[in-house]
């Protein structure tokens, strides 16, 4: 297995995706040996620090990497919501899930990201098919760390990721 990118953009029909690799741990499995629906949130959480937040000096992190959250910088940022709709059981593999992601909707102080959780890209079928596990939507508002009152997203922050601004989620199974 080589080195995997941090991530990498792609444009698609529905607008631009960032894609992050995220590798699976064996730990992540459950009794029926497959990702277990709680790991779920810690994939996506995963690739929404590798994804949004700003990287150590050393580091390199996609262009849209600008935030700057946890209480050094008085800047948190809560989860607001979140909803998964599962598709089909991810199996432990070795190659890292492919993480694609986007914004359904930037707010003053909220950003809806979107998430596609499929199969690892290196098993794509020959017409460059992937499955798709899961699709995901969380929403995240940045916070005043000493006052707990949102804070509007910066010029910085927008302009970073206004061009993966895309549809939202429609969940097919919700009533």
């Amino acid at each position: 297995m080589t080195d995997q990118p941090i991530a990498t953009v792609e444009a698609t029909p529905e607008g631009r995706r960032l894609h992050i690799p995220i590798p699976l741990r064996w730990g992540d499995l459950d009794a029926f040996n497959h990702v277990n629906n709680t790991s779920m949130l810690k994939l996506l959480e995963e690739a929404r620090v590798r994804a949004f937040w700003q990287p150590d000096p050393g580091e390199t992190a996609p262009p849209t990497a600008v935030l700057d959250s946890g209480l050094h910088s008085g800047v948190l940022t809560l989860i607001a919501r979140q909803e998964i709709e599962y598709l089909a059981p991810v199996p432990y593999q070795r190659f890292p899930l492919d993480v694609q992601m986007w914004f359904g909707k930037l707010g003053g102080s909220s950003i809806e990201v979107c998430y596609e959780v499929c199969s690892p890209r290196e098993m794509a079928d020959a017409d460059g098919r992937q499955t798709v596990y899961a699709r995901a939507t969380t929403v995240v508002v940045k916070v005043d760390a000493a006052s707990g009152r949102p804070l509007r997203l910066t010029p910085e922050e927008r302009a970073a990721w206004t061009p993966y601004q895309g549809e939202p989620i429609n969940y097919a199974h919700r009533r």
